[in-house]
């Protein structure tokens, strides 16, 4: 039989990681509920995209061999404004009718590509170049500068149009944010989100496995079920002695 003494520390001990635990448990659940009810597509916001975006074919286009640049080790084929561009080893624009270099896109241009991109009865409320990023910002992780394209919705949708190479980068919109407050909540990095090899998990879930062993020996040392087996079985043992 375990002493009094005992048992009221391990029910103290369970007590209070229960409590220090709990909010974290509950945000958990609360996380896991969302994740597990939500369409992951909508959370990208496809629903406000064009599927599939138009394409455009070209002719006249010039020789890539006629590009200046020293070797070329990559090349990929853009629209921009009606133009077609070469992105050239992923560092730089050349018109492909001309060779002339383009250094960067122009708000027009990033407004351009966004309505290519999305549904054409959003209207655009303001647009704006941003040059860097917390890592908080819900457009880290991703090239910069950038433009930032705001929609007059009541999903506070924004897109983002890479500056640079002139791609449409991603879309954001409420449920996306919830989505990522709560994925924060839910790997507990609450620097960049993605991390789950971060000290404060680790710590948290190894307390959460002491809490859950605590109250199974709780209920093994307070259970009347238990506690009768225990006596019947110390009462044979005397009674063979």
């Amino acid at each position: 039989m375990v002493k009094r003494q005992t048992a009221l520390k391990i029910r103290k001990v369970h007590r209070y990681l229960g409590l220090f635990l709990g909010i974290q448990f509950l945000m958990w659940t609360i996380s896991g509920m969302y994740f597990s009810w939500t369409d992951i597509d909508e959370i990208h916001g496809d629903q406000f995209r064009r599927d599939p975006v138009d394409k455009i074919s070209y002719t006249d286009l010039i020789s890539p061999t006629k590009i200046k640049a020293k070797a070329i080790s990559s090349l990929e084929l853009r629209e921009i404004s009606g133009e077609p561009y070469y992105w050239v080893n992923h560092s730089q624009l050349v018109n492909a009718k001309t060779g002339a270099l383009k250094a960067e896109i122009s708000e027009q241009d990033a407004l351009q590509v966004a309505r290519r991109n999305m549904l054409p009865e959003l209207k655009v409320k303001s647009i704006e170049r941003i040059e860097e990023v917390g890592s908080h910002s819900e457009y880290r992780d991703r090239p910069l500068p950038a433009y930032a394209i705001s929609y007059e919705t009541p999903e506070n949708i924004k897109a983002y149009v890479s500056v640079k190479d002139g791609t449409f980068q991603t879309l954001r919109h409420r449920d996306w944010r919830w989505f990522d407050f709560l994925w924060m909540t839910h790997t507990m990095d609450y620097q960049g989100r993605d991390d789950f090899n971060t000290i404060v998990l680790r710590a948290f879930s190894l307390l959460g496995l002491i809490t859950v062993l605590s109250g199974f020996l709780l209920w093994y040392i307070s259970s009347p079920s238990v506690i009768k087996i225990k006596r019947r079985s110390n009462t044979k043992k005397e009674n063979k002695n």
